[in-house]
């Protein structure tokens, strides 16, 4: 009786145990999946610009969770921040990495999600022009057509542009074009301006620079959230892969990557003369920062005001409840970065 009684206990430890097993397997998503609000020309899943899109390019997420078996999954929309928003919507991405006005809309309607991080900031904003037009400033586009992509960070640099030179909305024919139809539209004449890195176009003869802006707060924002419900079931897993990418963006952050690191970016069919020309001469380190200082906050912040002023925002956002840096602070003392990448204030200079 006793021997069936120690068998019996046996069984049920064992059985226990493998029940333990099996709870802390579950314990891991089967899959991570990550939007990126972008694709390569032609809806080629390549983006380039970032740190992220680097991070895609040489498969550091894929070969951190690969002895957990967890596969990661990108998905690159050419409907860029508002397909991300749509994807949010319908449960079917963990992480994304998106756009200040997308971003602050999605929140706005009660898709719910943490910042993590900042994908970067700063580098030039160009206005191009057909290369016969007659246009010699940016208060001549007045009526005519520009093109961008409506709903996305692009449309909020475009009214920093319009401001900076006396101009609004109102003031231009707005035709809303993803970056690659803008540039062809160019190339056509079909449109009179476009926001857009030129040089590729200036060198095929199709177009001009009418003005080169470079003012840190006029260029776009981005950063890189977790959906609340994911990082509430999988804490340790939103670590991994932030201090995963956080280490990916101290290796895009070397000058001597910086060459290897523009010819997986031009794999998106950008060519690279357009990264060469409009990252040569940038610090890396301050354009390729991850950090949520007091730039990035200010600067979304006056994002989410001219969302509201322009009534493509109907409800307000609490951006001080919307960040979780826990997450990157741990990664930054984890790899021994805590003082590697410089803080800036919220007009753009260095604390």
């Amino acid at each position: 009786m006793k021997l069936f009684s120690k068998k019996i206990a046996a069984t049920f430890l064992a059985l226990s145990a493998l029940g333990l097993s099996l709870q802390l397997h579950a314990a891991n998503p089967k899959e991570i999946r990550i939007s990126v609000s972008s694709a390569g020309e032609g809806g080629k899943p390549r983006v380039g610009g970032s740190f992220v899109a680097s991070a895609h390019a040489r498969g550091v997420l894929e070969q951190e969770f690969k002895k957990d078996g967890i596969k990661v999954t990108w998905l690159f929309f050419p409907g860029a921040g508002p397909a991300t928003n749509e994807a949010l919507a319908n449960g079917k991405v963990d992480f994304a990495a998106h756009g200040d006005l997308p971003s602050l809309v999605g929140r706005s309607t009660g898709l719910k999600t943490k910042v993590l991080f900042s994908t970067g900031r700063f580098g030039p904003t160009y206005v191009v022009v057909p290369a016969d037009s007659n246009v010699k400033s940016v208060a001549d586009l007045k009526g005519k057509k520009f093109s961008i992509f409506k709903g996305t960070n692009g449309q909020i640099t475009y009214n920093r542009v319009l401001k900076k030179y006396g101009l609004t909305e109102r003031d231009v024919r707005t035709i809303s074009q993803d970056t690659y139809s803008a540039r062809t539209s160019l190339a056509t004449g079909d449109i009179d301006a476009t926001i857009t890195s030129p040089f590729s176009l200036v060198s095929r003869g199709v177009a001009k620079t009418l003005i080169e802006i470079k003012d840190p707060k006029v260029s776009p924002i981005a950063h890189f959230w977790v959906t609340e419900s994911f990082e509430k079931q999988y804490p340790e897993i939103t670590q991994r892969v932030v201090t995963t990418l956080i280490k990916q963006a101290k290796w895009s952050s070397e000058e001597a990557n910086r060459l290897a690191q523009y010819k997986l970016w031009a794999q998106s069919g950008t060519p690279l003369i357009d990264y060469q020309k409009t990252w040569d001469g940038w610090n890396l380190k301050d354009r390729t920062t991850p950090l949520l200082d007091e730039f990035h906050r200010s600067q979304i912040d006056e994002a989410l005001k001219i969302a509201k002023e322009a009534k493509l925002i109907r409800r307000d956002v609490d951006t001080k409840t919307w960040y979780e840096p826990k997450y990157l602070n741990h990664a930054l003392k984890d790899l021994g970065l805590e003082n590697y990448w410089r803080a800036f204030n919220a007009n753009g200079q260095p604390k």
